[in-house]
């Protein structure tokens, strides 16, 4: 078992948003807990088309090695997606991942209720605050917790490689993980 399982959600192989999801596994590992990065990278992921089988199955009925994922962050106590903003808004396979495991969740045994976590951005120029938005709703309907940091979880970075650049977003998420791997051990307390 992993205590926080943090979602990639870009195609790319050396990615800003890995580089970013990397320095925040780096801090929530060094504040006690265990983490581990999942990708969406070689995945092809469907919509949900609300069929209500993971009612029954505990699990979704759609077999595109979304499942995998699924049992990984239900075994977890945290969870933090990020995607690349590509177009303005968050990459598409990322918000039918997300709209699936919430789905799973809510109607099977709500494995995301009371989670630590929040989501992460990176983006070149625009879109990141829509991104955050976007993928923050998933947190409250599904019973979870975020907590806060420095400043929103957003990193600016243009071509592959130049996240770490961003000292301010690099230093939100910094803290972001930090207060995630806090708030997960005062909750077990």
């Amino acid at each position: 078992m992993v205590d926080v399982v943090l979602l990639n959600a870009s195609p790319r192989e050396n990615s800003n948003t890995l580089q970013i999801l990397n320095v925040c596994k780096e801090v929530i590992e060094e504040n006690g807990l265990s983490a581990k990065i999942l990708s969406l990278k070689s995945k092809k992921i469907e919509s949900c088309t609300a069929c209500g089988e993971c009612g029954n199955l505990g699990v979704c009925s759609i077999d595109d090695g979304l499942n995998e994922i699924i049992e990984e962050i239900r075994k977890a106590d945290g969870f933090i997606p990020a995607s690349p903003v590509y177009f303005g808004t968050a990459r598409g396979d990322l918000m039918s991942a997300l709209q699936r495991i919430g789905f799973v969740s809510k109607q099977s045994d709500q494995f995301l209720s009371w989670m630590v976590g929040g989501p992460i951005a990176v983006a070149r120029r625009g879109g990141q605050s829509l991104t955050l938005q976007e993928m923050t709703m998933f947190f409250p309907i599904n019973e979870m917790i975020i907590p806060g940091s420095i400043y929103w979880n957003i990193v600016f970075a243009q071509a592959e490689g130049t996240a770490l650049e961003d000292e301010e977003g690099v230093a939100t998420i910094q803290r972001f993980g930090e207060n995630v791997a806090k708030l997960i051990q005062k909750i077990r307390d």
